[in-house]
C-alpha cells in the first residue's frame, strides 16, 4: 500500500538514534506506505538499514549544534510532501518546542510549547504539578534545601537535558545530559563537588527499596488523551534500573488514573512516557516524564499500541481512526538491554541496591527468551537493523 499525493502531505521525519525507538518508527510507517524522511548525524545509525527508510539525511549533531540540526530539521519540514517530525529524544523535542512558531506554518507541530516543555524537562516543576494532580511523589528537594544526610538520598539532574534555556553554563546552541544518577547511602556528600559535576544545583530525592517499574504511555492532543498504553518493566539494562530490557504489558486501572491524572495538569500536548515506582503500599510513585517517544517503543506496538501510526493520523486530522486499545500479557526484549543487564549482574556493585544472584538471574534471562521470542530489533523481515545495531554497539 502506499499513500496517494493527492491526499495532501503525507511523509513523517524520523530521527535515527541508538535506541530501537527509531527503528520502530520507520518499520511502523514504512509498511503502510508512508514516506519516511530518516535523519541521523551518524551514517551508520541501525535505522538507516531498514527496507522501510523511505530516505536517509545526515544532519549535523544536536549535541554539537542545536540550531544548526534545528534548522536541518527545518529545511526538511518546509518541503510540500512532509507532514510532521517524530521527536524521539530530548534534544528533538526541545527544538521542536523552543522554535515552534518557525515549523507552524509548515508541519503539523503534535508538541508542546516551549512553557509546557520546560514543565516536564524541569524535574522541579514536574513534581510540583504532580502534587497539585494528587500524584504520590518521592520526598524531592534541591540539593541545597536538604539538612538530614543521614538518610538514603538519590541525586539527580534537576533538568534532563542541559541546555541554555536551563542552565547558565551551556553555551548557546550546545546541549549535553546531566551527568547520571548517584546514591547516597546516609553520608553527608560534598554538596559543591556535586553542584559542579551537575553543573546547576540538582535534585535530591528519597531513595526507594523497590525495583518495580511501571511506565504509562500516552498520545495526547490539546490536553485530551488519544492512545494509552501501560507496561511493567521486569528488567532493566542495570539491575538497579535504568532502560527496560524485558517488560510486559499491563492494565492497571490506579496507574491508568495517575498518569491520566498529571498528564491531565499539565495540559498534555504530544508523547509521553511517564515512569512509575510502585512501592511496597502498591502505591505509584511518580519518577519523572520523557516527553517524546521511548526507547521500548517496538514493544508498544507488537502489543497492538502503534504509537508511530497513531501521531500520523494525529497529524493527518484523522483522530476519528484511532482505537485506544493493546494486548494485556504480551512481553518482549531487547537483546542487547539483556545482555547488558547480564554484564551488570556480573560486574556492578551498586551500593543501595541488592545484586541478584548470578545463576538465578541467567536461568530468568533464558526462560524468558524461551518463553517469550519477541524482539525489539531482531525481525525477518526487516534483519539489517539488528545487525547494523549489534555492529555499532560493538564500535
Amino acid at each position: 500500500m502506499s499513500i496517494d499525493p493527492a491526499d495532501g502531505p503525507a511523509a513523517v521525519v524520523v530521527p535515527a538514534i541508538a535506541a530501537p525507538s527509531s527503528v520502530a518508527c520507520v518499520r511502523s510507517l514504512g509498511r503502510r506506505g508512508i514516506h519516511t524522511v530518516v535523519v541521523s548525524e551518524d551514517a551508520e545509525a541501525a535505522a538507516f538499514r531498514s527496507r522501510y527508510a523511505g530516505e536517509t539525511v545526515v544532519v549535523p549533531d544536536p549535541g554539537e549544534d542545536l540550531v544548526a540540526y534545528k534548522d536541518a530539521l527545518l529545511a526538511l519540514a518546509m518541503r510540500p510532501d512532509v507532514l510532521t517530525v517524530l521527536p524521539v529524544r530530548e534534544e528533538d523535542v526541545y527544538v521542536l518546542a523552543r522554535y515552534r512558531e518557525e515549523f507552524e506554518p509548515h508541519v503539523e507541530t503534535l508538541w508542546p510549547t516551549a512553557e509546557g516543555l520546560r514543565r516536564v524537562q524541569d524535574r522541579v516543576e514536574l513534581f510540583d504539578a504532580a502534587e497539585r494532580a494528587g500524584v504520590a511523589v518521592p520526598d524531592t528537594r534541591l540539593l541545597d534545601e536538604v539538612d538530614d544526610w543521614d538518610r538514603e538520598w538519590v541525586v539527580k539532574g534537576r533538568y534532563t537535558l542541559l541546555a541554555d534555556a536551563y542552565v547558565d553554563d551551556v553555551p548557546p546552541g550546545r546541549s549535553r545530559d546531566p551527568p547520571s544518577t548517584q546514591y547516597l547511602n546516609g553520608n553527608r556528600p560534598d554538596v559543591e563537588t556535586i553542584r559542579r559535576r551537575n553543573g546547576h544545583t540538582p535534585i535530591v530525592q528519597e531513595f526507594l527499596p523497590t525495583t518495580d517499574e511501571y511506565g504509562f504511555f500516552a498520545l495526547y492532543d490539546e490536553g485530551e488523551a488519544v492512545r494509552t498504553f501501560q507496561h511493567r518493566q521486569v528488567r532493566a539494562y542495570n539491575y538497579a534500573g535504568g532502560p527496560s530490557s524485558f517488560r510486559e504489558s499491563v492494565s492497571i486501572p490506579d496507574l491508568g488514573e495517575a498518569g491520566r491524572a498529571l498528564l491531565d495538569e499539565l495540559e498534555w500536548h504530544g508523547l509521553a512516557m511517564v515512569e512509575f515506582l510502585r512501592d511496597d503500599d502498591g502505591e505509584f510513585r511518580l519518577m519523572e516524564i520523557n516527553p517524546r517517544l521511548w526507547s521500548s517503543l517496538p514493544f508498544s506496538v507488537r502489543a497492538g499500541a502503534d504509537f508511530p501510526h497513531d501521531y500520523w493520523l494525529l497529524a493527518r486530522g484523522e483522530r476519528d481512526r484511532i482505537v485506544d486499545d493493546y494486548e494485556v500479557g504480551t512481553a518482549g526484549h531487547l537483546i542487547r538491554g539483556e545482555l547488558s543487564y547480564l554484564h551488570s549482574v556480573l560486574f556492578d556493585e551498586e551500593e543501595l541496591v541488592e545484586r541478584p544472584g548470578r545463576r538465578e538471574a541467567f536461568s530468568a534471562v533464558a526462560g524468558s527468551l524461551r518463553e517469550h521470542p519477541r524482539f525489539d530489533y531482531l525481525r525477518l523481515d526487516d534483519p539489517r537493523p539488528f545487525v547494523r545495531d549489534a555492529l555499532n554497539a560493538l564500535r
